[in-house]
């Protein structure tokens, strides 16, 4: 098949699947396209790489560590404009925006400290920048949450997402190498990146709206009685089935084991004598964390690594850990916002590993930028997120099981890849897991345990929460 047969093929494959998914009478706020967009550009390429694709503009590759700190301006002006919109939304519904926060002191103390950090970085101003982005991930999970229908709104940026850039990225492995493919000086050979930049960020991308269609397959599954049940069905199920592919084409090990390893705990948390017996999901969350830890870091014979294709140094991950760890700043404070990865530290990381630009591991991320203090502070929200997540799985299972999922990939994903660093998939779709939502953001309507809620915020119960209510605003865009 001829490229251009293909590219039209898979646009009307496309637009196919959003026909299949379309449910008019769910009602989402015009808005959710700022998150969208948000979504789009982290989970594939910076708008100044794809206009230098379309030959538009000419982006210079960078060859030099000093090349970091200047950024692009395009891509800045995107994400301010998008970061300016997103708060004009959330002061257009500051009253459920201030019971939000309110309800999430650890994350608002964990970004504090991030903005205090920018103190010590040795590159203040290219930190407070990045410091900004990081608040615009939290502003776009904050524009979901408090939506019209928090459930359907994210539903919904899932499916938007996932059916424009899984199709696209397999359209341009197949069909437009120049776009889906990079040469590998390490391996001697192609990479497949799809719509990303590196195959790691297509694992991510895969990973992240993977579990969000089998979330949507799952819930259509169960809902029998809803229109157009086939339609969302065939569409979500397309999806899941490209992203294993997707990921095996891109071998990315890690994203795979944790795609199959949320889908698993979706469908165990599908069944009601699950979800009834809180100490059987306990179980299985600390089977599969402790299982992951030991190939990781106990398994010296190396066997469950090699299962998945690795050897014992994963990849060579053990060397990178080892040489951040020795050029890390403070222990106790870090290197500041995102600062590590700037300077005269990554010019001595690229004279012995070239190219390296994370440390392929989140939690040694956390300590190299923020010190323990900035770890611990982390734990305090993988603590806290879980009772969270917890809650909704009672209170709500169709929308806890996603959450529950995000929680656990989030975790063992950043065991061999840094999946906490500002604006990445797997950082955002964290935050939303562990955002606890006061119940009474569903102002009237029922929500779906059918719970009537009133308007008045005066009323809120601080101890209830209830994590996607569906219901009106008195003041939505």
């Amino acid at each position: 098949m001829s490229p251009t047969i293909a590219t039209i093929v898979f646009a009307m494959g496309i637009v196919g699947l959003f026909a299949l998914d379309r449910e008019r009478k769910v009602r989402t706020s015009k808005a959710l396209w700022i998150p969208v967009l948000w979504l789009l550009i982290n989970g594939s390429r910076p708008v100044s790489a794809w206009l230098a694709a379309g030959g538009f503009v000419e982006v210079p590759s960078i060859d030099s560590p000093d090349q970091y700190l200047d950024g692009s301006p395009i891509d800045r002006a995107v994400f301010a404009c998008l970061l300016v919109a997103g708060l004009m939304v959330l002061v257009s519904r500051r009253r459920q925006v201030g019971a939000l926060l309110r309800r999430n002191g650890p994350i608002l103390l964990f970004f504090s400290y991030c903005a205090l950090s920018i103190l010590w970085s040795a590159y203040s101003f290219v930190a407070f920048k990045r410091w900004t982005k990081a608040v615009g991930d939290l502003v776009m999970v904050v524009i979901v949450l408090t939506d019209l229908e928090p459930e359907a709104a994210l539903k919904r940026l899932l499916a938007r997402a996932g059916f424009l850039l899984v199709p696209l990225s397999v359209l341009f492995i197949k069909y437009y190498p120049d776009l889906g493919r990079v040469y590998n000086s390490w391996t001697w050979g192609y990479m497949y990146t799809g719509v990303t930049t590196g195959k790691n960020l297509l694992g991510m991308l895969c990973l992240v709206v993977g579990l969000g269609s089998t979330w949507c397959f799952l819930s259509a599954y169960r809902d029998r009685e809803g229109t157009g049940r086939n339609g969302r069905l065939i569409a979500h199920a397309v999806v899941v089935l490209m992203v294993p592919w997707l990921l095996w084409v891109a071998d990315s090990m890690t994203s795979l084991a944790c795609f199959l390893l949320g889908s698993g705990l979706m469908v165990a948390t599908s069944l009601r004598a699950l979800t009834r017996k809180p100490a059987v999901v306990h179980f299985l969350v600390a089977a599969a964390v402790t299982v992951c830890l030991f190939a990781v870091f106990f398994d010296t014979a190396g066997g469950l690594v090699a299962s998945l294709g690795r050897d014992m140094t994963l990849t060579g991950r053990t060397a990178i850990w080892s040489l951040v760890i020795s050029l890390r700043g403070s222990s106790w404070v870090g290197t500041g916002f995102e600062s590590f990865w700037l300077g005269d530290r990554l010019r001595e990381v690229w004279t012995i590993m070239p190219g390296i630009q994370e440390a392929h591991n989140g939690y040694i991320e956390v300590y190299l930028n923020l010190g323990w203090i900035g770890v611990t502070l982390l734990g305090v929200l993988m603590v806290t997120g879980y009772r969270n997540v917890m809650a909704a799985l009672r209170h709500d299972p169709g929308a806890g099981r996603i959450r529950l999922a995000y929680f656990v990939v989030a975790v063992i994903y950043s065991l061999t890849e840094a999946g906490f660093r500002m604006m990445s998939l797997t950082w955002i779709f964290f935050l939303l897991a562990i955002t606890a939502v006061p119940e009474a953001l569903a102002s009237e309507n029922l929500s779906p345990l059918g719970v009537h809620h009133t308007e008045n915020f005066a009323e809120y119960e601080p101890q209830v929460d209830h994590v996607f209510c569906s219901g009106s605003h008195e003041e939505a865009i």
